[in-house]
């Protein structure tokens, strides 16, 4: 069963863009799409999952560790984890064309 959820992050983009830098290029496994909006607070992510398990796997393994090394790069101190709002997905459909 797949895992899918809405997240607000008070972040700005440049803090995002170390994360992902952070990251590196390949897609975590389990990963389905991750979307980022931008909103007038910061960032908003739409993610699906292949499962929660994978998810939280990918948490606890690279995305902490990427965002306390951006965090403490700009100079912002870490805050609690934002808070997840689970959804309920019934498809993703998703193109050929990755460009945004």
């Amino acid at each position: 069963m797949s895992y899918a959820f809405t997240q607000d992050v008070p972040i700005p983009w440049a803090v995002y863009q170390q994360i992902r830098a952070n990251l590196g290029d390949g897609a975590p496994e389990g990963l389905v799409v991750h979307v980022v909006i931008e909103t007038e607070k910061g960032l908003r992510y739409v993610d699906v999952w292949e499962s929660e398990q994978a998810f939280r796997t990918f948490v606890e393994t690279r995305l902490h560790p990427a965002v306390a090394t951006a965090l403490a790069h700009a100079g912002v101190s870490r805050r609690p984890e934002p808070q997840s709002h689970p959804i309920s997905v019934r498809e993703v459909w998703i193109g050929k064309s990755r460009a945004v």
